[in-house]
């Protein structure tokens, strides 16, 4: 249950290299870079929903059970299966592009995005 509740972004590093990788337009970089990111989680034993608010009141709601095979869903709308896995307190995925994972550490969340050897990693703090 360690993450559940809203978090929100403190900290990018590797943000911009990373959005150019995934070519996402420069425009929609410039809007992400110092934007502080909701991200709200709610746990129920391996049963999550995870949400995370950009600007333009945009929003993204992915549902898994951990193990389990589900559909995920794109900044950019696109849609993919994944599983999501949990191994020593972190979760993990593998997007089209990159590879996910997600942990709780020192009270924070820690996000981290791999593509290759660029990686991207968000910090937020619970709110």
């Amino acid at each position: 249950m360690a993450f559940a509740g809203r978090w929100e972004t403190e900290s990018q590093e590797g943000y911009d290299e990373f959005c150019k990788l995934l070519k996402i337009p420069d425009d929609i970089i410039e809007k992400g870079r110092d934007y502080k990111m909701i991200t709200e989680v709610t746990q129920d034993a391996d049963d999550f929903s995870w949400t995370q608010f950009y600007p333009a009141d945009a929003k993204v709601t992915n549902k898994f059970t951990i193990g389990k095979e589900c559909d995920m869903e794109t900044i950019g709308g696109k849609t993919f299966k994944a599983t999501v896995h949990m191994e020593g307190g972190k979760l993990s995925a593998s997007f089209p592009n990159y590879h996910h994972t997600s942990e709780i550490s020192g009270g924070k969340l820690i996000e981290t995005s791999k593509a290759g050897s660029v990686v991207l990693k968000r910090t937020s703090r619970k709110l």
